[in-house]
Parts: C-alpha cells; structure tokens; sequence
C-alpha cells in the first residue's frame, strides 16, 4: 500500500513544468534553469514572442515549442498538455507563469500537497498575501472565485491563479477550449464536473515590473461567457465534494 502511495504523489521524476511564454526572455531562463536544477523537465510554449524567449529557454535546458503568431495562454496551455500526453510519460504536470510572479521555490510545496495520494489537482493561493497585488486584480478575483466555489461546489479561494499542479490523467477528462485567460476558469470548472480531488495551497506572487496581459473589464467578460455555457448547457453539472484547502 506505501508503494502505491508512493507512485501517486508527484515527484520531480514523474513530473514536467510547463510554461507558456510571451515575451519574457529576461526572466525565463532563471525560471528554467531553477526547475532543471531540481531534477525536473521543463516545456516552455514561446507563444509568438519576438525577444528572446526561445533561445534563452533553450539555453536554460528546456524544450520549446514556439508559435509564429501569438495564440493566447490558453491555447498554449492546452498545446503544452497535449504535447506532454501524446509523446512523453509523466504522471504530474506544473503549470506556471514565465514572467517571474511565480516563485519556483514553491513547486516542492504544491507536489508535498499530493503525498497523502487523495489529490488531483493542487491550485495556488495567492489571497492570504494581497498587499502587493493591484486592487482591481485582487476585487475581481475575489468576485470570480466565489463564483466558481457556489458554482462548483469547491472551496476555492484563488481561482486566477496560473500557479498549479495536475494529474496527467485528470486532463485526459477533460475537453478544454478556451484559448486565453478562461482556462484556468475552464479547468477547474471540468475538473468539478469530473469529480475530480481539489487543493489550494499557499504560495507566494511577486508583482514587480511585468507587464500583465490580463484586462480585468474584458476577461470578467469572458468569465461570465464560459460561466453561462457550462451553467445552461447540459454538459454543466455541479460538483459534490468540497476541497480542505
């Protein structure tokens, strides 16, 4: 039984990052290099960028996939995960910014969250340490995440965070579309209908001199689209169990 245990939580030899990039070849190679020095293989989506992403992920020792045109997050996400299924073997898969908000020092505290082996997907919480995130970010992703928590039946206090750790075998479930910023809503959303283990952990954010691509007014917007199409359609079906995060 310890055995099996053993083989569900994430490990850095089971487990490969990846990153969708767009312009961020002054803090990416530091981020990839990091997670290679732990032991771990890392993916970075350069999503159209025209600095030098590439190269310097390439210079790091990651594996890049690059787009001629930049496609949006979501879709670089979903290409990363579909990549990662169809020709590699990995049980876990960390999905984080490569604007340097995420601390690579919490990938350890997101995979410690799946030793107990009743987790599925850990999601980072973001909201015990506001004090430097923009207000209009803070205020709407409180709204959202109450949303998602009554609509989801899931305790979940950080819905926006981009900072998170799968199942490779809980996305084989799962039909994503979105290709911007809706997909960490859309993940989460289909992870609930598929009755799928929830966990928010806390990790910490820098916000600094990034500039971010997310626009509260047009990404609310599209919060409420995706939203109305899982909440009207039959394919929206509420989860049951709560989340201890």
């Amino acid at each position: 039984m310890v055995r099996l245990q053993e083989d569900m939580e994430s490990r850095t030899d089971n487990t490969i990052a990846i990153i969708p990039s767009y312009n961020e070849a002054r803090t990416i190679g530091d981020i990839v290099r990091s997670i290679v020095d732990m032991g771990m293989s890392v993916l970075v989506i350069d999503d159209g960028s025209y600095d030098n992403t590439e190269r310097v992920a390439l210079d790091g020792g990651a594996m890049v996939i690059r787009h001629r045109k930049n496609l949006g997050k979501g879709k670089s996400v979903r290409q990363g995960i579909n990549y990662v299924m169809k020709k590699m073997k990995y049980d876990w898969i960390i999905i984080m910014d490569g604007d340097g908000q995420h601390h690579t020092e919490d990938i350890p505290v997101l995979m410690s969250a799946t030793r107990s082996g009743d987790v599925d997907f850990v999601i980072g919480n973001r909201m015990h340490q506001t004090h430097s995130m923009p207000s209009l970010r803070y205020w709407t992703n409180r709204f959202t995440s109450w949303v998602l928590s009554a609509m989801c039946g899931y305790r979940i206090p950080d819905s926006q965070c981009g900072f998170r750790l799968v199942r490779t075998s809980m996305l084989k479930d799962m039909k994503l579309t979105t290709e911007k910023y809706d997909i960490e809503s859309e993940m989460i959303i289909q992870a609930a209908e598929n009755h799928q283990k929830i966990k928010s952990i806390p990790i910490r954010t820098i916000y600094g001199e990034e500039t971010s691509e997310i626009n509260p007014i047009r990404d609310t917007v599209k919060f409420f689209t995706l939203v109305s199409k899982y909440h009207f359609t039959k394919n929206g079906r509420r989860g049951k169990k709560k989340t201890d995060g």
